[in-house]
């Protein structure tokens, strides 16, 4: 191609290509450190237990409330990111979740975690996961998986390395002093990297995938559904139950595994290095899945995950010296590290890119704010039985039914969308 736009068109592509993936790389920092923070919770559930003598359903109600919140909170994160931008949302949040954790050196009594954690640091955890991953939709069509594996890396790397350097901190300064030194990371990193979230690459002049023009996949999927339209369609809310069932147990081993390490014999740091195992395996997951899911599709691939982690919770029931602990939590990391991934692209390929946040938020707000009364359901189970057996055993039929669920979704009214680059399964 020659002429006078012919240079353009090569500068337009040339800056398309590092533009998108600079998405991709300040989204990995968000969600490395407001999920790595959130993922230390097991190291400080330990710590208050200990200090407060609280039951375990009490503590974990906390949790509960907060992964209701930031769940229920993702929705209007996604609405206003779609019309205001990512960068003034994700900055918000960054003070809230940070000034929440910070705060946490302040608790005395069973109701303040549950006001300072459950709801402001709530609030704060809701601009991340919806704003990052519906903006990296909007940026990437053909490598959607590809990119999204990449970003979600962000979320299990935090959780692989931050639980340890966590279970030091309380060592070294007491839990109150750890929380103040999380609260500060956290409201410094993700307030110096929000302003790098750019809203789409139409805001830029740039097409998604960095291509000179919108790649077939994209003109395919056209503007999208608005919500209004996909609340009308049967797969919206098929996707959203298949969510709901495999979210519904997904955060009982990233509270109650440091305690359940340590119910069996194991020492504090390798109990806390077993929520490590967890993001190692999703730092996996969701490179492989994510890149597996462009070539054989989103829908399949989310099938298997389902079914891994049904393995996984089933796994849990006989793991008891440090090596099955841990190659379990890992088999649970990469499977939950795939499912929550491919999340917000399954839903970019069904229902269209220019009102992901909106969409992903809402269905988010759905399906994930049931994982809520996971963590406070396996504690009351421990309280009464002294045992997680039964909660093991529940969390894999859900799997199960998940499973079953994810492979009756269709694109609605766009049966060739599975052919599309990335394809939905």
């Amino acid at each position: 191609m020659t002429g006078p736009h012919s240079g353009s068109h090569r500068l337009r592509l040339r800056l398309a290509l590092p533009f998108g993936w600079r998405i991709v790389a300040a989204a990995f920092v968000i969600l490395f450190t407001a999920y790595g923070a959130q993922y230390c919770f097991g190291v400080f559930f330990n710590a208050l237990l200990e200090e407060f003598r609280w039951s375990r359903a009490s503590l974990a109600g906390a949790f509960s409330l907060y992964v209701f919140g930031y769940c229920v909170s993702g929705f209007p994160a996604g609405r206003l990111s779609d019309r205001l931008g990512p960068r003034r949302v994700i900055a918000a949040g960054g003070l809230l979740l940070g000034g929440a954790m910070a705060s946490m050196a302040l608790v005395h009594a069973l109701w303040q975690p549950y006001v300072v954690y459950g709801v402001v640091a709530a609030l704060g955890m809701g601009t991340a996961y919806v704003p990052c991953n519906s903006t990296v939709v909007k940026w990437f069509s053909a490598r959607r998986g590809l990119a999204m594996g990449l970003a979600n890396t962000g979320a299990s790397a935090g959780t692989l390395v931050l639980p340890p350097v966590a279970q030091l901190a309380v060592s070294g300064l007491g839990w109150r002093g750890a929380y103040v030194v999380f609260g500060l990371v956290v409201l410094l990193v993700v307030n110096a990297v929000a302003p790098l979230m750019r809203r789409d690459p139409a805001s830029l002049g740039l097409h998604p995938d960095g291509a000179p023009e919108p790649p077939p996949a994209a003109r395919a999927a056209g503007g999208g559904l608005a919500l209004g339209a996909a609340l009308r369609s049967g797969a919206f809310w098929l996707l959203g139950a298949a969510y709901t069932a495999t979210w519904l147990p997904v955060f009982i081993p990233l509270v109650h595994l440091v305690p359940f390490a340590r119910d069996l014999g194991h020492p504090p740091l390798a109990a806390a290095s077993a929520i490590s195992a967890i993001g190692a395996g999703a730092v996996i997951g969701r490179l492989v899945m994510g890149w597996l899911s462009d070539r054989i599709g989103r829908r399949t691939t989310i099938a298997i995950s389902m079914l891994l982690q049904a393995a996984a919770f089933l796994a849990f029931t006989g793991a008891r010296d440090l090596p099955a602990l841990y190659a379990t939590a890992f088999l649970f990391g990469y499977s939950y590290g795939a499912i929550t991934t491919l999340f917000p692209a399954i839903v970019g390929d069904f229902f269209g890119h220019e009102q992901a946040g909106t969409l992903v938020g809402f269905l988010f707000m759905v399906a994930g704010s049931t994982s809520a009364w996971g963590p406070l359901a396996a504690g009351a189970v421990y309280d009464a039985t002294g045992t997680y057996r039964p909660a093991w055993l529940l969390s894999a039929a859900c799997n199960v039914v998940a499973f079953m669920l994810v492979l009756a979704c269709r694109p609605p009214g766009r049966r060739h969308a599975e052919a599309r680059g990335g394809g939905s399964g």
